[in-house]
């Protein structure tokens, strides 16, 4: 992908510095083919495709994976789960993946993992810890849903309703967020994708905590999100007259991604950090901002802040710093993993705003997950996701 074309993403050239580091980049890299690499080689010598299996195809996060993999070099599709659509083609239940060379459907109790080397599992939460727990060694995983997620199981009870099925399995999972723990996911079986939020929120916060830039506390995030990630369910409450024309809250002060990203940002901080977080609804199909409050810590002045995230992010591919003044948009991330980023001086002395903004099912979720299966094979981690965005 071009300099040019990569600078679409920005309106204004707002990340032109960015523009210029990824050109140097990808110049090294030019002419070099990809290596084919195998899951069951940790040398990336084999030339075989990946087998890849899809638990949940039937669901947003599913049919995004599907979209993606449709571009992805290496891997390929061997076998798709839906309980409820057993028995039936993809085009049946997503058209728009007709014409992909995909397998039919099946349920999970019929599933042959023999041949299959790794799974993305896009079921609900709740569902996910026996049927992960159940699938053989030899797979690598990445899991879509919360079950994995936080470390301490009694917090997941407390959060989710119900006791966590599979601890032994919790203590070997790892938490997905690839930017931050890239060298974790690169060794890992078993990955907890984040949720949405929690990725819009600790991808510009995790580097500021770190070099103790902004204080630890009276953290406020209001984040609003499009009704995608709600998931594909049918409920009263998502129905097009129920949610268009309108925005509402909901989730107040009991959030279930609010103990995921407070153990995020304490392993920041290396100390209990609490926040004030409420999401939003609103009537659009994909994507999410989240509008963060901070103090910064005595000293710091926004250039600090900013100077940070530029040296932090900068050779990394999805996260973006926008120049000064430029706000971000979720029209410029649809349809791509990426995640902009910019960070403002606030009225009241000594506080910052810092907005984020990703596609809820894509860096929210199914491109993260791909994201991290790449590297946990060994792969470029962009593999797969050269997605422009759609705009307008």
């Amino acid at each position: 992908m071009s300099a040019a074309a990569f600078g679409s993403i920005c309106f204004n050239r707002s990340c032109s510095w960015k523009v210029e580091k990824l050109s140097k980049l990808r110049k090294q890299h030019e002419g070099k083919p990809y290596i084919k690499c195998s899951m069951k080689s940790s040398d990336c010598t084999s030339q075989s495709t990946a087998r890849i299996g899809v638990l949940g195809a039937s669901g947003y996060t599913g049919a995004e994976v599907l979209r993606l993999l449709a571009n992805h070099p290496q891997f390929e599709v061997t076998l798709m789960t839906a309980d409820r659509k057993a028995g039936q083609p993809i085009a049946s239940v997503f058209p728009h993946l007709a014409i992909q060379n995909l397998p039919d459907l099946i349920a999970v109790k019929d599933a042959n993992f023999s041949d299959v080397d790794a799974v993305f599992c896009c079921l609900p939460h709740g569902t996910t810890q026996e049927i992960i727990k159940g699938l053989p060694m030899h797979l690598k995983i990445v899991d879509l849903s919360a079950d994995f997620r936080l470390r301490d199981i009694s917090e997941y009870e407390e959060w989710y309703g119900q006791p966590h099925r599979a601890p032994d399995l919790q203590k070997e999972a790892v938490y997905g967020l690839t930017e931050i723990l890239r060298e974790e996911i690169k060794n890992a079986r078993l990955v907890a994708n984040p949720g949405c939020y929690p990725t819009s929120i600790q991808l510009p916060l995790v580097p500021l905590i770190k070099a103790n830039l902004i204080v630890a506390k009276n953290v406020i995030i209001d984040a609003k999100s499009g009704v995608s990630g709600a998931g594909r369910s049918v409920r009263e409450n998502l129905l097009f007259t129920e949610v268009a024309e309108g925005i509402n809250s909901y989730g107040v002060t009991r959030h279930r991604h609010v103990p995921e990203t407070e153990q995020g940002l304490s392993d920041a901080a290396r100390s209990r950090v609490t926040i004030s977080f409420t999401p939003h609804l609103i009537p659009m199909i994909r994507g999410m901002q989240s509008t963060i409050y901070v103090e910064m810590a005595p000293g710091v002045r926004i250039e600090d802040l900013h100077q940070q995230l530029k040296q932090f992010y900068e050779d990394e591919e999805f996260v973006l710093l926008l120049e000064n003044g430029a706000i971000p948009r979720t029209h410029s991330v649809r349809g791509t993993n990426y995640c902009l980023i910019n960070v403002f001086p606030d009225r009241i002395p000594g506080r910052a705003i810092i907005i984020s903004v990703i596609d809820n099912l894509v860096k929210g979720a199914s491109g993260q997950a791909l994201q991290n299966l790449n590297a946990m094979m060994g792969f470029p981690e962009n593999l797969g996701l050269h997605y422009q965005p759609l705009f307008p």
